[in-house]
């Protein structure tokens, strides 16, 4: 069933689970673009005099600094919202990569799957093959600008064959290869492999963290993709445009891809409570984000050692992780089910 279904929308409203995650999802953001401006204090700044007890110990709650301060003296409220945008930020771009990246993967593999194989350029395997060293060196940005050239190679191939027979390379099964990579990539933990690809970068910036999620993270999509291209590619109308002798590139973008819509955008949306959940973890392990910008996972890293003394700095990013996650999820769960053509 089509996302733009009423069907699928009335039921999406019907679900009180997904109700209650569109409103903590909208809390987020709003708090996110519109928390700082209501802050009277800049999220770096130290306030040895207001933001700290005659004990030397940071204030709790108060009129003057909302959710206390922590053990430099810095407003925790401030630093929360902010640390809410890069959470966002990051979440989102990260899904938005995994996405593409998955989406195109699993619609060629299946689309091909059980032909002969096409001829792949050298000079697209050559940038994949310096795109991937990069990355595990640490070159996020060569890695990235590799990769995106080899896949141009492979788009000007299609659109212009006879322009680049000189540099065609082997004959190759898609589906065999880019599931066979698929394989590989799941054979790591997720997390391990990410933290390793962070630990390798000098300084860690919000760009690095999100491509390295982002490049990471795309192989379940591609699975899920692909199974339900393999379901698609033999229906009537794809079959026609076939006959009609239409370009494969133009068949997946019109005809197949938006056929398996749904289950991408339902993926998708649960996607950005794992990409907040990773970036946290990142933090709170030290090869996230470097200080002092604000990110939820090092505040809790700084607020367990004193949450006897002041619970707030534990509490409140543990519970602004808590809640987001939670309203993804509950979001995701809701979208699968409006758009589960069993359900009536």
């Amino acid at each position: 069933m089509s996302v733009f279904d009423p069907r699928a929308r009335r039921r999406f409203w019907k679900n009180r689970g997904a109700r209650v995650g569109t409103a903590l999802v909208v809390l987020l953001v709003v708090f996110a673009l519109v928390g700082p401006l209501f802050a009277t204090h800049d999220a770096y700044t130290s306030d040895f005099t207001r933001g700290a007890s005659s004990l030397g110990e940071p204030v709790g709650p108060s009129a003057l600094f909302w959710l206390g301060t922590d053990r430099v003296f810095r407003d925790v409220y401030v630093r929360l919202a902010y640390g809410a945008r890069l959470s966002l930020v990051i979440g989102i771009a990260a899904t938005l990569i995994s996405t593409v990246i998955g989406s195109a993967v699993g619609l060629v593999s299946g689309f091909y799957e059980g032909t002969t194989g096409a001829r792949i350029p050298y000079l697209a395997l050559a940038c994949a093959g310096g795109g991937f060293a990069a990355l595990f060196t640490g070159h996020a940005r060569l890695a990235s600008a590799l990769l995106v050239a080899g896949v141009v190679v492979v788009a000007f191939e299609w659109f212009f064959p006879q322009k680049i027979r000189a540099l065609e390379g082997p004959r190759l099964d898609a589906d065999t290869a880019l599931m066979r990579l698929v394989d590989v990539g799941l054979s790591f933990p997720f997390l391990l492999l990410v933290m390793a690809l962070s630990a390798a970068f000098d300084r860690t910036t919000v760009s690095t963290i999100l491509w390295t999620l982002g490049l990471t993270s795309w192989l379940g999509t591609a699975r899920v993709v692909r199974a339900k291209t393999l379901s698609v590619r033999n229906l009537d109308f794809v079959g026609a445009s076939r006959a009609l002798g239409q370009p494969v590139w133009r068949i997946l973008l019109r005809h197949v891809l938006p056929n398996v819509a749904g289950p991408v955008i339902v993926l998708s949306t649960a996607q950005v409570a794992s990409m907040i959940v990773a970036e946290s973890v990142l933090s709170y392990l030290g090869v996230g984000i470097s200080p002092p910008t604000p990110t939820w996972g090092h505040m809790l890293y700084e607020g367990q050692d004193v949450y006897e003394s002041a619970p707030w700095l534990l509490v409140a990013p543990a519970l602004a992780i808590l809640l987001s996650v939670l309203g993804f999820n509950m979001v995701g769960e809701g979208l699968r089910d409006a758009l589960d053509p069993k359900e009536d």
